[in-house]
């Protein structure tokens, strides 16, 4: 239990820290309020858009959280058997780390209005994680084949539900992705509400690569050895 509340807290940190760094160049006394937006019939303001996001990734970041402590807890059975990482996911891993990082230029390119640019930036974002949830099916394939299918033992089931449930968001990420994809070719698009949409989108990916690092690590277990060490210095630093 005590494995699971060190590597819940470093979670924590990382998410507080991320979504308190989305706050720091925002200017909310520049934006209306909800209430007079709505009065004047015009459009949620962007701040409020982007907390509901925020709250959103929050629940989203809860859900990873308690999923991750229970395999924490699971892990002290002893019918817990360990499960080969594919090596296909390091390379999953690398077209969604890319994925994001073109994002995040498309979202630079919105910011400054360059059309002819973020067309080609937002296409290629979707087609990588589109790719992603390619490998990640195959590397469900892959683990089958030799023998390590969901029932046969508990770091089976964790592994193949962990995953599924990060490819199921990111599949919904990849729905919001495309429509702002299409809406960018659209020649009287409002330029705000695809920058916005880019915006938003980048936000996601950048939470939802953020996750499967974190889960990448606990399937390789670093996550193990991070969290004895915090132990371990925790430990020390307590007085006998």
């Amino acid at each position: 239990m005590n494995v699971a509340l060190v590597f819940l807290a470093a979670i924590g940190a990382i998410i507080i820290w991320w979504l308190a760094g989305q706050r720091l160049t925002s200017k909310p006394w520049l934006e209306a309020s909800p209430v007079q937006a709505v009065a004047g019939g015009q459009e949620p303001p962007v701040v409020a858009v982007k907390i509901g996001l925020y709250v959103f990734l929050g629940v989203v970041g809860a859900l990873f959280s308690l999923s991750v402590s229970a395999y924490f807890m699971r892990m002290e059975a002893s019918d817990w058997g360990g499960m080969p990482v594919p090596r296909l996911l390091w390379v999953n891993t690398a077209v969604l780390v890319l994925s994001s990082a073109v994002l995040q230029w498309a979202r630079r390119e919105a910011r400054l209005g360059h059309m002819e640019t973020l067309q080609p930036m937002l296409a290629a974002a979707f087609l990588l994680a589109a790719l992603f949830l390619v490998g990640q099916i195959q590397a469900w394939r892959e683990l089958m084949s030799t023998g390590y299918v969901l029932a046969d033992n508990p770091a089976n089931s964790f592994f193949y539900m962990l995953t599924g449930l990060h490819g199921l968001h990111v599949l919904g990420g990849l729905v919001v992705l495309g429509r702002t994809t299409a809406r960018s070719f659209v020649a009287d698009a409002r330029k705000d509400r695809l920058r916005l949409s880019v915006d938003l989108s980048a936000i996601y990916s950048h939470f939802m690569l953020a996750v499967w690092l974190m889960l990448f690590a606990l399937f390789a277990g670093w996550a193990n050895d991070f969290v004895d060490l915090c132990r371990q210095l925790l430990n020390q630093g307590i007085p006998g």
